[in-house]
């Protein structure tokens, strides 16, 4: 077995080893932190009981803030500014909590937790309303987790297939068609995942169109990622497209548990990783018309762009030379 084998071989049970740790930390003990809720009472005196009940739950599970009404607390969760929000009664002891499980409804269940816990100890109760329901077909948010997962495989598989086809060879020429062939396997791979996950098993729902947008941008995001750190670090730099991409960035992409139920870790890094940014955009385009899309978008075009221009810029690079060594070159 050659030395590069083994290195290879090593490689590889390291990635499986930082993947099993990634997980089993990020999801060993799911726990809100610091949720945003709105809230909304008839009085002030009553907004400031049930704030301060709240805001002093054990752990900080929630981030209490007051809106006029109930109208204005649905507009906060419905664009995406809330994950969920208490409507005091105006008369009689029985509240509403608006929730939107296709945020995550785990979270939504953590948040009917921990509120109705904060109500019982006022002598109060508390019913739930969902007013972003989840799909039929995307029970727990699985469906779009793994349509993000499997837009995410296939930009660092074409990307590595392209890296140990091309190598890193120069020439502005190689980089173009490089970048040229990752786009059109973007958009392809987008209109694809679109294909089966909405039209043909129906289970992720939202418009098509923004839909293929998304998954495209995705995959362009993988994919340019992947194929630029193969530029500046040869084959480790695939590996640690890896570790950026599956190892941090699916468990931290709130496709198991919402970003908000994980560790401090996952919980920051996650959103500004591929996987975490596809799962948002995607969700805001599913369940809530949109809204809340352009942080994450915006993420991911910057993961597409940088690595774009790394690899077309590699292309510029010197060549290396080809003499074989030992040779000197004669003077005439």
């Amino acid at each position: 077995m050659s030395g590069t084998s083994v290195r290879l071989v090593l490689g590889v049970l390291v990635l499986q080893t930082a993947f099993v740790l990634s997980c089993i930390g990020a999801f060993r003990d799911p726990a809100p932190h610091r949720v945003p809720l709105a809230i909304t009472a008839p009085t002030t005196r009553i907004a400031d009981d049930t704030f301060y009940q709240l805001a002093l739950l054990p752990g900080e599970p929630v981030d209490p803030f007051r809106v006029a009404d109930e109208a204005a607390a649905l507009d906060r969760i419905r664009g995406r500014q809330v994950k969920g929000a208490l409507v005091v009664s105006r008369s009689g002891t029985d509240d509403l909590l608006l929730v939107a499980s296709g945020a995550g409804p785990s979270l939504a269940r953590e948040l009917a937790t921990h509120v109705g816990a904060a109500e019982r100890q006022q002598g109060r109760t508390v019913r739930v309303r969902d007013v972003a329901p989840i799909a039929p077909g995307d029970r727990r948010l699985l469906s779009s987790f793994s349509l993000v997962v499997g837009w995410c495989a296939g930009g660092i598989l074409c990307a590595s297939v392209q890296a140990l086809v091309a190598g890193r060879r120069p020439g502005v020429v190689r980089a173009s068609v490089k970048t040229g062939v990752l786009l059109m396997y973007s958009v392809l791979a987008g209109l694809l995942g679109v294909l089966v996950a909405r039209t043909l098993l129906n289970a992720v729902p939202g418009d098509f169109w923004a839909l293929w947008a998304v998954g495209s941008l995705l995959v362009l995001a993988a994919a340019a990622l992947t194929l630029a750190l193969h530029e500046l670090a040869g084959v480790p730099g695939i590996g640690l497209a890896l570790v950026l991409v599956v190892v941090l960035g699916v468990p931290g992409s709130g496709g198991v548990y919402p970003t908000e139920l994980l560790p401090a870790f996952w919980r920051t890094a996650g959103p500004s990783l591929p996987p975490g940014a596809g799962l948002d955009a995607l969700t805001s385009v599913a369940y809530f018309r949109g809204a809340g899309a352009g942080g994450p978008l915006w993420t991911l075009l910057a993961w597409a762009g940088g690595g774009a221009a790394v690899v077309l810029l590699g292309g510029v690079r010197a060549p290396r030379s080809h003499a074989p060594a030992g040779r000197t070159t004669r003077s005439p």
